[in-house]
């Protein structure tokens, strides 16, 4: 094999995990759970991002975690002579390619420098997969250098067959999974984590996480929140994240009235004191993969609405661990929203059911076993 080398009991295989940044997102949490939760005595991490830094950068360095950044900026290639000099050096068994930029620059790449095996790990229905035809055949002319791919959810995996013309079999289901002692229902109180974060102590919290673009949908976010308020005015509502969507969210806020009902947090470091402080996260995205903003609320037994698509419907059943809405659907938001708010019991049941649900199936081991299957059936 290229790069392994002799560790005690067997080789150690070399992993380098390329994604187009390290910013605020999914993907990245995936890489990091990738990296610091699989066998270490079998499998060797790093992570290259395609330019800069972001956010995710300072948390892998002190994961330990070796990292490469592949251009300074977004849009100076310098990949296309940093990336082919990294493979080389490095002798990787693996290049596990994330988010599109990734798979339709670095894997043809990691082809022409003879990689042995050729991930990708599609993480979501992005959009513009679907409307741009040029970034279409990028993906699929890249996917046909895969030796195998990674779809998060079954409607990804539906798309690589339907839109992408993927083989079934060359496809694995692996769902997303979260660090679940991290992620524990158990800490601080409700009102220790919202004066943490400058959040009113008292009344019914709704938040927001991700990043302000147009696919999380925030400015539905505020129209429902406008409505709700008309049967729950003591409720309060937060945006937590960073985008380039956020001055237009601030306008319409101000526009609709929010005044200090609103509160944008920007990025929030450790999101547990969001959901500790939350009594219902609402995601009214128009795609997702699987987030793992989803798989965060639920395990810290927080009642979500969210929409009915993609991954998430994959996770929540309506009624039992949470409330499934049409994407788009305002009324429907929040009607869902006001009987959580309404009931604590229903919210307690929500709540534990849907914790119940994450912590028997979507643990980080869990998803990293199934990976290193993966790995071990193309490198023997």
């Amino acid at each position: 094999m290229a790069g392994s080398k002799k560790a005690r009991g067997g080789v150690v295989k070399k992993v380098l995990h390329v994604i187009d940044s390290l910013h605020l997102g999914g993907a990245q949490e995936v890489v990091m759970n990738l990296a610091t939760c699989g066998d270490r005595q079998r499998f060797s991490h790093e992570v290259a991002t395609m330019h800069g830094r972001g956010v995710y950068w300072r948390r892998m360095e002190e994961l330990g975690i070796p990292l490469h950044s592949l251009s300074p900026w977004k849009f100076l290639p310098w990949y296309a002579i940093s990336l082919p000099t990294l493979l080389l050096r490095g002798k990787y068994d693996i290049l596990h390619c994330h988010l599109v930029a990734a798979n339709i620059i670095a894997k043809p790449l990691g082809w022409l420098c003879r990689v042995p095996v050729l991930l990708n790990h599609d993480h979501t229905n992005d959009d513009y997969r679907a409307t741009q035809r040029v970034r279409l055949a990028l993906d699929t002319h890249s996917n046909r250098l895969a030796t195998h791919l990674i779809a998060v959810s079954e409607s990804c995996r539906t798309f690589l067959i339907n839109r992408e013309r993927v083989s079934a079999d060359k496809i694995t289901l692996v769902q997303n999974a979260i660090d679940l002692q991290r992620f524990s229902a158990s800490g601080g109180s409700r009102v220790e984590a919202r004066k943490s974060l400058g959040l009113p102590e008292d009344g019914p919290l709704v938040v927001g996480v991700g990043r302000l673009n147009p696919q999380k949908n925030f400015s539905l976010f505020i129209r429902v929140a406008v409505e709700v308020l008309k049967c729950h005015p003591q409720t309060h509502f937060v945006l937590v994240g960073e985008g380039p969507e956020e001055g237009l969210l601030r306008r319409l806020a101000g526009e609709c009235g929010m005044g200090d009902r609103l509160h944008f947090l920007g990025y929030v470091p450790d999101t547990r004191g969001i959901y500790r402080a939350a009594d219902v996260l609402l995601m009214p995205s128009l795609f997702e993969g699987l987030p793992m903003t989803l798989l965060e609320a639920m395990a810290m037994r927080v009642p979500v609405v969210a929409s009915a698509l993609d991954g998430i419907a994959e996770v929540v059943e309506d009624g039992r661990d949470g409330f499934l809405v049409p994407s788009g659907d305002a009324r429907g938001f929040c009607e869902r929203v006001c009987r959580v708010i309404g009931d604590p019991s229903l919210a307690t049941a929500l709540g534990r059911a849907a914790a119940e649900k994450i912590s028997s199936q979507f643990s980080s081991e869990r998803m990293c076993r199934e990976v290193e299957r993966i790995y071990d059936r193309f490198t023997q």
